[in-house]
This record gives C-alpha cells, sequence and structure tokens, in this order.
C-alpha cells in the first residue's frame, strides 16, 4: 500500500498506526459510537505511543519528524475510526500548534510536554454561533482588568471541548482595530468561568465531543495572552495548512475503510450465480473509488510534503482537502450502494463511514471557503 512513496521511518510509523487502529481502535469504534465518548484508555494509549505529539519536536517531548509521517498516521487512525481520527487531528493541529509556533518558552515548558504525552488534552474555542469562517466577526470580548484577562462571550462546535484541559481562545481585545483587534488566550478548562454548556448530537463522528463553550467574567493571568496582543487573526489562520492537511488525511482513511469493506463485501456477495464484484457495473465502482483514493492521497501527501520543505502550501492544503473530503463522501456513498439494503443498516460500517464523513467538507473551513481560497491563488499563478 503506496509504500514507493514513502522512505523507510516514515513506512515504520504507517505500519505502527495502522496495527494499532486494527487492534485498538476497530474493534470498540461502535462501542464509542453509541457511548458518545472515546474511551480514555485509548486516549492514554496513543499519547504514550507518541500520536499526540506528532508536530511537536523532542525538545518539547514531542515526536515530531515530517507532516508526511503525521499524515499517514492520521489516515490510519481514521481508517479504525473518524471520531478518532478527528481527535487526533484536532489535538495536533490546533491544539499543539499555536502553541508551538507563538508561545513564550514558559507557556511551551508549561504545556507542550504534557500535551505531546496526552496528559492533557487541548481545545481551540475560534467559532462563534454567528461566526464560522468570518473570524474577524467575532463577539467574545477580553478586558485587562487588574492584571488579569477577563473573558466573556460565547463558542460553538468546539472539538475535545469536553476533555480538553486547555483552551486556546480567540476574543476581542481592541473593537475599534477591527480585524487587528483579535487575541488569543490559553486558558485553562478548570478555570471559573469556562462552562461546557453541552455536547452537541452529531450526524458523526459521535464519539468525538464537540461542545457549546460559554466564559463568564473568565479570569486568566496577564501572562496567559498567546502572542501579541492584536495578533489573533494571524494565529487563527496560521495552522491552516497544518489544520487542512490533518483533515484531508482523515477523510482519505473514511473513504479508504468504506472502499475496503465494499471490496470485501464484493467479493463474498454472489448473484445471479457470481460474486458480485464479477458484475460490471460493481467492478466499475470499485475501480473509481480505488482511483480517486489513489489520487487523494497524492494530494495529500504534496501538500505534506511542501510544507516540511518549508514552502507555502496553502493552496495545495486546500486541494487536498477540499478534492479528499468531496471524494470521501463519494466513495461512502458508493460503498453503501455496493451492500444494497444492507448497507443502511448499522450492522455493517458502510454507513457510519458514510456519516463520518460528511463532516470533512465542513470543520477547517468549508468546501465554499477552499474554493475561493485556490482561487485567490490563482491570482499569482505564473503562467
Amino acid at each position: 500500500m503506496y509504500d514507493i512513496e514513502l522512505n523507510e521511518e516514515q513506512r515504520m510509523v504507517r505500519d505502527m498506526a495502522r496495527d494499532f487502529a486494527r487492534q485498538e481502535v476497530v474493534p470498540h469504534a461502535q462501542a464509542w459510537e453509541k457511548a458518545g465518548w472515546i474511551d480514555d484508555g485509548v486516549v492514554q494509549a496513543m499519547g504514550e505511543l507518541g500520536l499526540l505529539g506528532m508536530i511537536v519536536p523532542e525538545e518539547w517531548q514531542g515526536t515530531f519528524v515530517d507532516y508526511v509521517s503525521y499524515a499517514v498516521a492520521v489516515e490510519e487512525i481514521s481508517a479504525g475510526d473518524g471520531a478518532l481520527g478527528a481527535f487526533m487531528s484536532i489535538h495536533n493541529s490546533v491544539g499543539c500548534g499555536p502553541i508551538l509556533r507563538y508561545g513564550n518558552d514558559e507557556q511551551k515548558r508549561t504545556w507542550l510536554p504534557d500535551l505531546a504525552a496526552g496528559r492533557k488534552i487541548g481545545c481551540f474555542c475560534l467559532t462563534e454561533p454567528q461566526a464560522g469562517s468570518e473570524a474577524n466577526n467575532l463577539r467574545t470580548r477580553a478586558e485587562l482588568i487588574d492584571g488579569q484577562w477577563v473573558l466573556n462571550g460565547a463558542k460553538q462546535f468546539v472539538s475535545n471541548g469536553r476533555r480538553a484541559s486547555l483552551a486556546i481562545v480567540f476574543a476581542v481585545t481592541d473593537p475599534e482595530l477591527g480585524k487587528k483587534g483579535l487575541s488569543a488566550f490559553l486558558v485553562p478548562t478548570d478555570t471559573p468561568g469556562f462552562i461546557v454548556d453541552r455536547s452537541e448530537h452529531k450526524m458523526g463522528i459521535k464519539a468525538s465531543d464537540t461542545c457549546a463553550v460559554t466564559l463568564s467574567d473568565c479570569r486568566i493571568p496577564a501572562q496567559n495572552l498567546l502572542g501579541e496582543r492584536g495578533k489573533g487573526l494571524a494565529i487563527a489562520l496560521s495552522n491552516l495548512e497544518g489544520g487542512r492537511i490533518g483533515i484531508a488525511a482523515q477523510a482519505l482513511g473514511i473513504a479508504r475503510a468504506a472502499f475496503e469493506s465494499a471490496l470485501a463485501y464484493a467479493r463474498e456477495r454472489v448473484q445471479f450465480g457470481k460474486a458480485i464484484i464479477e458484475h460490471q457495473s460493481i467492478a466499475n465502482m470499485l475501480a473509481d473509488m480505488h482511483t480517486q483514493i489513489n489520487a487523494a492521497r497524492l494530494l495529500v501527501l504534496h501538500a505534506a510534503r511542501m510544507k516540511d520543505a518549508g514552502l507555502a502550501c496553502l493552496s495545495e492544503a486546500s486541494q487536498a482537502k477540499l478534492f479528499a473530503s468531496e471524494m470521501a463522501e463519494k466513495v461512502c456513498s458508493s460503498a453503501v450502494q455496493i451492500h444494497g439494503g444492507y448497507g443502511y443498516l448499522e450492522d455493517y460500517p458502510v454507513e457510519k463511514y458514510y456519516r463520518d464523513a460528511r463532516i470533512t467538507q465542513i470543520y477547517e473551513g468549508s468546501s465554499e471557503i477552499q474554493r475561493l481560497l485556490i482561487a485567490r491563488e490563482l491570482s499569482h499563478y505564473a503562467l
């Protein structure tokens, strides 16, 4: 499976993640789905394997090798369970990423080792009920009073919100400055006034906790400002490349799992005296699914390699995320179709893959936003 595209170390990471997914994730994914919660034991095990510190350097007790290794690991975990892949991608990219890039030495020393080891989990509080991709339209406010920041507002769609020990919260500090008046803060979730209102009931990735959060006179020390005052929008946007590579890899993993389930079923299911894979219409569907998955993987690995090379890859990451997420829905839909009526039942995993794949076109920037960003880059395209 795509060995030629990976070096030896990257293959070792992939194989480790695949073995873990098959042995420790797949047998439990349906139970986690019903419980609406990922088992604490598997989170601890992922931390011990280094899967939760994959973008953090060894200096801060992480396991960073390169973004290709990260992408293939997210794919493998997501093939085991899309919800766990979401948890892993979000914790790495927007839980650890902003602190790694913008935190001072004290903030890194305080948080990164525990985050990288999975002893603490991070979440990212940007989206609000009225503001999703429009990050400069936030209403949450932060005021500096007597040496403390006081935060008030509401956040929506906070992944890992109930499990997290640390929240990266974006709030307006200088309303008169518009988009230059947004700042970022490190908020321990046990701070009085940080209130998890509810866990949302979702179509898919149900085991991944997604929460609404209220900040009510939530007071944190002045030194919990992340980066410079007024640089919140830059911090929010800085993790787009890595975040979108992660979600593209998640979509890829879900699609691959759906394809493999459909392929196995097509080899076993007999209709009109032969396995349905021998019927041309089914064989063509499987051929298209396989081709689309391989094309998506090439886009994901290309974006990851550009990031590893230190090259700007916002458009490439957006292309990978756009193609992989839309591909995943098509592939999962075809997998349900190949299963026929059984594909619509919970007895078979493809109905879960179909539901899990749908979100990948929405979070970390919707497909519409990805197209907008890709189109903007075309103004600089060299002919």
